[in-house]
């Protein structure tokens, strides 16, 4: 992603070309197990002040410091792997308009063909139909459904973006793990994954990495 991109904030082409590298870092972190019951992750890039999105929706802010050769190193060692995709109706929206176009072939080859053909969840009452390649629109409870999903065996699931889903399911208890990226920026407001939470969370720290860039990989379990 250039780096130019972040001046553009408002940009719908570019907030739209961010969404890659937010999606291959996903991919290469987060989707490399089989489990006897499915294993539900999150995976975000946050900045300081906890937000993962801007008010106006922009995540070009995540990328201003992507020229850093092992921060890339470590995204391309973590290319392989499977599983089930979850999306709220706004990240599944943002990612159908860029993954199935030549653009996305070209520039993220791997990526591409693993999000065009990996199974994927949208939940929202709102939508009528989803196109994207292997999608599956679930317009009831998201508690219910993920669920029922990690009751079955198979391939981990993860959550991408998402806040609104990842706050209720984090509330239901049903998630296992989340994987931040922490983006060395304060945007003074946007959103946050847990809104709407009315109750603590404790998390233990699994891992942790930084990287000279600024950034840190950090994994949080919830505490028993």
């Amino acid at each position: 992603m250039a780096r130019g991109n972040c001046v553009i904030a408002t940009d719908v082409r570019h907030r739209t070309l961010a969404a890659p590298r937010l999606l291959e870092l996903t991919f290469k972190l987060v989707l490399n197990s089989v489990h006897h019951m499915r294993k539900l992750s999150v995976f975000n890039q946050i900045s300081i002040d906890g937000y993962f999105r801007t008010p106006d929706g922009d995540s070009a802010w995540m990328h201003q410091q992507d020229d850093d050769a092992e921060f890339n190193e470590f995204t391309a060692s973590n290319a392989r792997g499977g599983g089930a995709l979850l999306f709220g109706r706004t990240t599944y929206e943002m990612m159908a308009s860029f993954w199935p176009t030549p653009a996305a072939a070209e520039q993220f080859p791997v990526v591409a063909k693993q999000m065009n053909s990996l199974p994927k969840v949208v939940f929202s009452r709102t939508l009528t139909k989803a196109l994207w390649n292997n999608t599956r629109l679930v317009k009831g409870d998201p508690v219910a459904e993920v669920r029922r999903m990690k009751s079955e065996p198979g391939e981990q699931i993860v959550i991408m973006g998402s806040g609104t889903i990842v706050s209720q399911l984090a509330q239901a208890g049903l998630i296992d793990e989340y994987q931040f990226v922490v983006i060395p920026v304060v945007l003074g407001e946007g959103r946050t994954m847990f809104e709407g939470s009315n109750k603590m969370l404790n998390l233990k720290l699994t891992k942790s990495r930084t990287f000279r860039n600024g950034k840190a990989f950090l994994v949080y379990e919830p505490e028993v």
